[in-house]
């Protein structure tokens, strides 16, 4: 679901990251968000209440996005960006025990 490029822009090289266990391409000078969305993934989280959440600003002011990264939860999605073997998984708060 990515866009298609013009002749006067490139993509950044290939990297390989993972998303809730699954392998899947990405390229540098991406944000995990838009790696996320070309990836037909639009929620990023879920509320303790059970509701999704994903992209909503896409500029860090919301907090919508948050994903764990490396181990790392509570990461903006739409602030950081891919690079080669990142291991992403969606965040579920409505789980027993998840705070």
């Amino acid at each position: 679901m990515r866009l298609e490029l013009g002749a006067e822009i490139e993509r950044g090289p290939q990297v390989g990251v993972t998303v809730d266990g699954r392998p899947v391409r990405a390229f540098e000078g991406e944000s995990v968000a838009a790696m996320l969305l070309a990836e037909g993934v639009a929620a990023t989280r879920r509320t303790r209440g059970g509701m999704p959440r994903g992209i909503f600003c896409g500029m860090g002011v919301c907090f919508e996005c948050l994903i764990t990264v490396d181990g790392i939860p509570n990461t903006r999605a739409c602030m950081t960006w891919v690079r080669d073997g990142m291991a992403i998984e969606r965040q579920d708060d409505s789980r027993p025990g998840s705070g």
